[in-house]
C-alpha cells in the first residue's frame, strides 16, 4: 500500500544500491521501502544529493520540504510523465475566457462554502447565527461577475467562518482573527500547518494527472507557485483540515504545551505537536466513504484525485464540472 513518509529528525537520506536509507546523527540506518512511498515530507535538517533525487524520480516520488517551524519551503517535483498538450491548451483557454474561468472559480467556492457550513451545522446550537450570515453571503456571492469581487466575498465568508471557531473549540485555544504570515497563536499555527499539508497533497495528486498545476481559475496564476493547488484545496480544507483541528483540540490530543514561540511572536507546533497532527491527518486521508457514482469505498485522499479527473473532463468538454459536496 502506498503511503506518505515523514522525516522529523536531523540526518541524511541516501541511495545505496536499490534501497533508500535514512541515516540519523548517530549513524544508525533505517531502510525505506521506496516502492511503497508516495511522497516524502522532510521537516528535519536532512542531507540528500542528486543521486537520491534521480532515484526518487524513477518512482514518481515528490519531496516536500518544510522549515524548522513546519512552514512549507518547497517541493522537488519530478519530471512530468503524464503530459497532454491538448489539455494544456484547453486549460489555458478556460483561464483566458472570462465566463469559463468565472464558472470554475464559482464552483470551487461553492464546494468550499458547502463544507464550511457542514462543519458549522454540526455545532448548530453554538453557530446558528454565523450559519445564517454565511448563507446570506453565499446568496450574494452568486451575483459576483468578476474574480476580484468573488475573492472579496470569499474573504468575508472566511472571516465569518473563522469567527465561529471560538464557539466550537472547548479549550482556551482561540483567536481574534486569521493571521497567516506569521501565525501568532496556537489556532492560527494549526490552521497554517494543516493548510500546508493540504496544498502539498493536492499538488501530489495533480502531478499524477495531466493537469498543469500553474494554470488556475479562482486564484490568479503567478510565478513561483502552483496556483491550481490553491484552487482545489479550497474545497478540501474545510472537509479535511478543519475537522482534524476541532477533534485534536476538543479531545485534548493537542494542548498549549505542543506549541512554541519565536521571539514571542511566531507561534508553531513543536515536534510532538506536528507528529500528533500528522497521525490524525493520515487517519483522515485513509478513511473512506461509499462513493455514490463509483459504487465502492473511496478514501478521502482519492477524492482529491477524482476532483482532478472531473476538472479534466470539464476542460476537454466531456462533462460539466460539479464540485465535491460531501453527502455523508
Amino acid at each position: 500500500m502506498m503511503r506518505d513518509h515523514y522525516v522529523f529528525s536531523n540526518g541524511a537520506l541516501k541511495r545505496k544500491h536499490n534501497t533508500i536509507y535514512y541515516i540519523n546523527q548517530d549513524g544508525q540506518q533505517k531502510p525505506l521501502p521506496v516502492e511503497k512511498i508516495r511522497n516524502l515530507h522532510v521537516f528535519g535538517e536532512v542531507e540528500f544529493n542528486t543521486k537520491l533525487l534521480n532515484y526518487l524520480s524513477q518512482y514518481d516520488i515528490c519531496v516536500h520540504v518544510y522549515n524548522y517551524y513546519g512552514f512549507y519551503a518547497g517541493t522537488y517535483y519530478p519530471r512530468e510523465k503524464s503530459v497532454s498538450g491538448f489539455l494544456l491548451v484547453n486549460q489555458a483557454e478556460h483561464y483566458t475566457h472570462k465566463y469559463k474561468r468565472l464558472y470554475l472559480a464559482h464552483s470551487f467556492m461553492q464546494g468550499a462554502v458547502h463544507h464550511m457550513l457542514r462543519n458549522l451545522r454540526r455545532h448548530k446550537e453554538q453557530t446558528a447565527e454565523v450559519v445564517k450570515t454565511i448563507e446570506k453571503e453565499l446568496f450574494e456571492m452568486q451575483t459576483c461577475t468578476d474574480i476580484s469581487s468573488l475573492m472579496g466575498k470569499e474573504g468575508q465568508i472566511r472571516k465569518s467562518y473563522y469567527q465561529a471557531f471560538n464557539k466550537i473549540l472547548k479549550q482556551d485555544i482561540g483567536f481574534e482573527k486569521r493571521e497567516k504570515h506569521p501565525p501568532r497563536d496556537p489556532l492560527n499555527a494549526m490552521i497554517s500547518f494543516g493548510n500546508s499539508l493540504m496544498y502539498q497533497i493536492v499538488l501530489s495528486e495533480i502531478y499524477r494527472t495531466t493537469l498543469n498545476p500553474t494554470v488556475s481559475y479562482l486564484h490568479e496564476p503567478s510565478t513561483k507557485r502552483f496556483s491550481l493547488c490553491l484552487d482545489l484545496a479550497e474545497i478540501f480544507k474545510p472537509l479535511i483540515v478543519d475537522p482534524i483541528i476541532f477533534s485534536l483540540i476538543n479531545k485534548r490530543s493537542i494542548t498549549k504545551k505542543h506549541f512554541e514561540y519565536l521571539e514571542g511572536e511566531i507561534c508553531f507546533l513543536n515536534e510532538e505537536g506536528k507528529k500528533r497532527f500528522i497521525r490524525a491527518w493520515e487517519e483522515r486521508l485513509k478513511s473512506s466513504v461509499m462513493h455514490r457514482a463509483l459504487k465502492r469505498k473511496t478514501s478521502y485522499r482519492y477524492l482529491i484525485r477524482l476532483e482532478c479527473y472531473k476538472l479534466i473532463k470539464h476542460l476537454i468538454g466531456d462533462d460539466v464540472y460539479k464540485p465535491l459536496k460531501a453527502w455523508w
